[in-house]
């Protein structure tokens, strides 16, 4: 694949201005999701963005889960799936944390990330890091080591990044 096949597929994405609160960019992937080859071609690069030793992805609620479930499939690798309060009935750890624009909640199912695993987060888009620094908090509670983050966005300015302990980011575009 080459870097302007990826670049037009990222260019799928398109910006909903006051969404969810006024002033928040809300980052709408679903139309490089609906675009078969456009999905191809995200997979396959964040595919190659995480590293081969990994033995289960962690997929954060919502949107992280269409990307680790064909990522966890091309790598024939179990998907833990971080899910916002009241969707699990078997919670094995919770974790409340901040939002650009407010609060939020969320529970790792039990038995999905098992203590030793070394696991892989995946998200559609890296803003503060509070999203992802919580799911990173959850499964290293649950005894698993952080490997690496691969997201498709990473919106540089808001410094989420900063929140995640060093840990490799990969993005697949920074804006």
């Amino acid at each position: 694949m080459s870097r302007s096949e990826l670049d037009r597929a990222l260019d799928l994405i398109t910006e909903i201005p006051d969404f969810p609160e006024p002033g928040v960019i809300f980052r709408d992937l679903t139309p490089m999701f609906a675009d078969g080859t456009a999905f191809v071609h995200v997979v396959d690069a964040l595919n190659e963005a995480i590293s081969d030793d990994v033995d289960r992805l962690v997929a954060v609620e919502a949107r992280g889960f269409v990307l680790a479930a064909a990522l966890g499939y091309a790598r024939r690798i179990g998907v833990a799936l971080v899910r916002k309060p009241g969707k699990l009935p078997n919670v094995a750890d919770r974790i409340d944390y901040q939002l650009e624009y407010g609060t939020a909640t969320l529970e790792l199912p039990v038995g999905s990330v098992k203590p030793g695993e070394r696991v892989a987060v995946v998200d559609d888009v890296l803003a503060t890091g509070g999203t992802v620094a919580a799911s990173v908090e959850l499964i290293r509670r649950a005894g698993a080591d952080v490997t690496g983050i691969a997201v498709v966005l990473e919106l540089a300015a808001l410094g989420g990044r900063s929140r995640l302990d060093a840990l490799p980011v990969h993005a697949l575009r920074t804006i």
